[in-house]
């Protein structure tokens, strides 16, 4: 297998260390236009391009991943396509091309992957299906934050694309988690949205959000969505009348309340897991690797992606109409 990283930043460089485990025979090729990028890779085993169709004059891929800025997405993704390379994407974050895009690639007969990292997570999958076999109606409150300097401590937040609005830290918090949750609970009937600007933080959009999602199923959920703060934080809960699920962000905090222990109790979804320490503790290595796998067993045509782009333009619509009610709510003020 000889797969493109179009893209060779900590996102390009996680993945071909991910492939490496996955696929150790794979020949792994790479673009970015920065040198010092490329000699990074280098010692994955990534041999470096400078430019796109530079590397695809160098010969055929098996498939490529674009790992760039969202905005740039749909016109690299459309240029592999029209290489006849299959295409596995991370957040796009908006819906620029999807029309064309999804278009082409079912013309030529390519696999056309998106990445929905969240839908992968083991405890995401538990609580699901808990939700799923409940028989009664539930509630979720769900805070998810980091502080933004945070996310990227060796560069300027400013400097890539969580400084445009378009692609902020709270929309790309968004873009993450919505995916799972629509996946848990079901389609969005209502919407109430409040943004606030709590930090000195150099960005042209709100830092702060408190959303009320009312779900087509009668769940509600509250959201609190934010880049301000300084421990980065996932802290979910469910509960309905007789369930009761806890999850702190992270595989060893995943915990169902019970009754007869009258307390909470751990539930224990992965066996091993594997992090990062340049990362949160809330990031796994795991879901990365089982959603390459996935990519993998849809080229090899195994198996069906678990998102895809109609999914996601019904997730960035919703993102969309969080922003519009926040919007619409300060106007009133």
């Amino acid at each position: 297998m000889k797969l493109l990283i179009v893209g060779l930043g900590s996102m390009g460089k996680r993945r071909a260390r991910l492939v490496r485990q996955l696929r150790p025979d794979a020949a792994l090729c790479g673009v970015d236009l920065a040198e010092s990028r490329r000699a990074e890779a280098a010692a994955l085993g990534v041999q470096g391009w400078a430019g796109l169709d530079e590397a695809l004059a160098a010969g055929r891929y098996d498939a490529a991943l674009v790992c760039t800025a969202p905005l740039t997405h749909a016109a690299i993704i459309g240029r592999l396509l029209d290489a006849g390379v299959p295409v596995f994407t991370e957040l796009n974050l908006v819906p620029d091309g999807y029309d064309a895009l999804t278009a082409k690639a079912a013309e030529n007969g390519l696999p056309l992957f998106l990445s929905s990292t969240m839908l992968y997570r083991a405890e995401t999958q538990y609580i699901k299906a808990q939700v799923a076999a409940f028989p009664k109606p539930v509630n979720y409150i769900y805070h998810i934050g980091q502080y933004l300097p945070d996310w990227h401590p060796w560069e300027n937040y400013k400097n890539f694309f969580v400084g445009d609005a378009r692609t902020g830290g709270v929309r790309e918090i968004f873009g993450i988690d919505l995916p799972w949750l629509l996946d848990a609970f079901g389609p969005v009937s209502d919407v109430f949205a409040r943004a606030d600007k709590l930090s000195g933080l150099e960005i042209g959009y709100p830092d702060s959000y408190f959303v009320t999602l009312r779900h087509e199923n009668g769940t509600k959920g509250l959201l609190a969505v934010d880049v301000v703060c300084p421990k980065a934080v996932r802290n979910f809960e469910c509960f309905g009348e007789g369930l009761h699920l806890f999850w702190e962000g992270n595989p060893r905090a995943l915990y169902r309340f019970d009754k007869a222990a009258g307390d909470k109790v751990a539930v224990n979804t992965y066996d091993t897991f594997e992090h990062d320490s340049r990362y949160s503790d809330n990031i796994v290595e795991n879901a990365y690797v089982d959603e390459l796998a996935n990519f993998f067993a849809v080229l090899e045509g195994k198996e069906q992606p678990r998102w895809n782009f109609e999914k996601d333009r019904q997730a960035l619509a919703l993102i969309d109409r969080i922003e519009a009610a926040a919007r619409q709510e300060d106007a009133h003020v």
